[in-house]
């Protein structure tokens, strides 16, 4: 049950942005089993006054760099976690054409407690 947060510059088509969403969700697919249908993600489109992304960790980043965070059960391991990275740099590169340095992901472990996926519920407490 991934929760997807993607912040970038605004200014990219509207094919654009759900390239982006259809790749991280075939990656995440992939790397993590996430089942079908399992997609909650939101992209933030923000002015260049309100988007920063620096340069730092060797990565010479450009404009169009995407901020992915991502956040899963607490019972990801970190082969998985690598094989998304890696997929997540593959399907956004092939569409809508991400350079791979301006792609910039973070993964957050959450235990199953802290999830409702609706009706007030924790599913999976």
């Amino acid at each position: 049950m991934p929760l997807l947060h993607i912040s970038m510059r605004a200014g990219k088509s509207d094919a654009y942005r759900q390239a982006i969403l259809d790749g991280l969700y075939r990656a995440m697919r992939e790397a993590l089993d996430v089942p079908e249908g399992d997609e909650f993600m939101t992209i933030n489109e923000l002015s260049p006054a309100n988007f920063r992304c620096g340069n730092a960790y060797g990565v010479t980043r450009s404009d169009d760099a995407v901020l992915i965070q991502i956040t899963v059960f607490a019972s990801r391991t970190p082969e998985q976690k690598k094989a998304l990275y890696r997929g997540i740099v593959e399907r956004l590169g092939d569409n809508p054409g991400i350079r791979p340095e301006d792609v910039f992901v973070n993964v957050l472990d959450a235990p199953a407690e802290n999830w409702s996926v609706g009706h007030g519920v924790a599913q999976f407490a």
